[in-house]
């Protein structure tokens, strides 16, 4: 059993399986649910909803440690982008929001909570807008459940529409293909400052190993009663020079908003892209279900950043789970055809992110598999 898995967190999602039959869905392998539109059946429409994982309890730590709720800001980003990223692997235009902030009233200030997130998320649509990406917000739900929720959850839902014709459902992807990797850290010319590339997976592992178990006694509404969930020596405000910030302002560092350059990528190259993946759940073997019989060599990956490093030596897992459990410093992938791929890295370069071609596409005899060669080992994943 992982370390992740010891934690209650199950990458595989196993039983989702389950509602397969009774989810329409037109391209069972794309990487969102794709519908017909009954009004118009030449469009697809696309719902997604997902948020920002276990993110929000380093969030609270760090308002209760300060009283400051600017700490709960980010969150709005990290919901948001959990969905906007996956809505375009399909290649679906992003249309409307919704959000669903629940929380427990009697240990968070309702109004300053919800100032926070009204701010990033205006920024946000800022952000989007600014890069002729534009996407309406629809308000939300706001729900006080203190006998409910321990701190925090902050859910987004949104709704995409695009042509049949132009779904990208994976079901192109061939041997030849090559996957372009985006880095989820560094800069990028519409975030302010480094990022520290985490996204909002993995967050379980990360703050148990990093965290120290003073936290748990202090606010032990943060954690399941089981022991050894904090393990770490670190507390929220300790400077590390290899991350350049706090820790937990590296935990906290928003998930990247992919959707301007994916969106781009399809506006210039849409026949050459077999397939996207956000590399969230399951990390770099997220591209495990895009496509069929294909050996995914991933012999080109970057060199993680400094926050998965820490977590490494921190937590003592391998880095065979690592790659698993975190995007690793990679958050986005596209699949193209390799006679397109130095003209779709130019169009991913401009937007001042660092990008690379990570792997290539080989047969597989039966099921997907995936091997990663990088710096730290070679591993094998099916």
């Amino acid at each position: 059993m992982s370390r992740y898995e010891e934690l209650g967190v199950d990458i595989k999602k196993k039983g989702i399986e389950s509602f397969k039959s009774v989810v329409e869905n037109l391209y069972p392998d794309a990487f969102c649910v794709i519908q017909r539109d009954p009004h118009d059946p030449g469009m697809g429409l696309v719902t997604h909803t997902d948020s920002a994982g276990s993110k929000p309890i380093m969030s609270y730590i760090n308002y209760k440690e300060t009283r400051d709720a600017s700490w709960f800001g980010g969150l709005a980003q990290d919901a948001l982008a959990m969905n906007i990223n996956d809505l375009v692997c399909v290649g679906a235009d992003p249309v409307t929001f919704v959000d669903y902030v629940a929380f427990n009233t009697l240990l968070i200030d309702r109004v300053e909570l919800l100032k926070a997130l009204s701010a990033s998320f205006g920024d946000c649509l800022d952000v989007l807008n600014s890069e002729n990406t534009p996407v309406m917000f629809a308000g939300g739900e706001t729900a006080d459940l203190p006998d409910l929720l321990r701190t925090i959850d902050v859910c987004v839902t949104m709704f995409g529409r695009m042509p049949l014709t132009n779904v990208i459902s994976g079901d192109n992807i061939r041997p030849g293909d090559v996957v372009i990797g985006v880095r989820s850290g560094g800069t990028i010319r519409y975030e302010k400052g480094e990022n520290s590339g985490i996204m909002s997976n993995g967050q379980t592992l990360a703050r148990t190993s990093l965290m120290t178990s003073e936290y748990v006694r202090k606010y032990p509404e943060i954690s399941h009663p089981a022991k050894g969930r904090y393990t770490g020596s670190f507390k929220y405000d300790d400077y590390v020079d290899e991350l350049g910030s706090m820790v937990s302002e590296a935990l906290l560092s928003p998930t990247r908003l992919f959707s301007p350059i994916a969106l781009k990528v399809l506006g210039k190259h849409h026949g050459a892209v077999h397939g996207m993946v956000h590399n969230t759940g399951g990390g770099n073997t997220k591209c495990l279900r895009m496509g069929k019989g294909i050996n995914y060599v991933k012999d080109s990956m970057p060199d993680p950043d400094p926050i998965f490093e820490l977590i490494k030596k921190e937590s003592g897992v391998t880095w065979e789970e690592m790659y698993q459990d975190f995007s690793m410093g990679v958050g986005f992938e596209f699949i193209v055809d390799p006679e397109s791929a130095e003209d779709i890295l130019s169009v991913i370069e401009g937007y001042g992110v660092g990008a690379s071609i990570i792997g290539k596409c080989l047969e597989a005899e039966d099921h997907n598999t995936l091997k990663i060669e990088s710096s730290k080992g070679s591993y094998n994943y099916k």
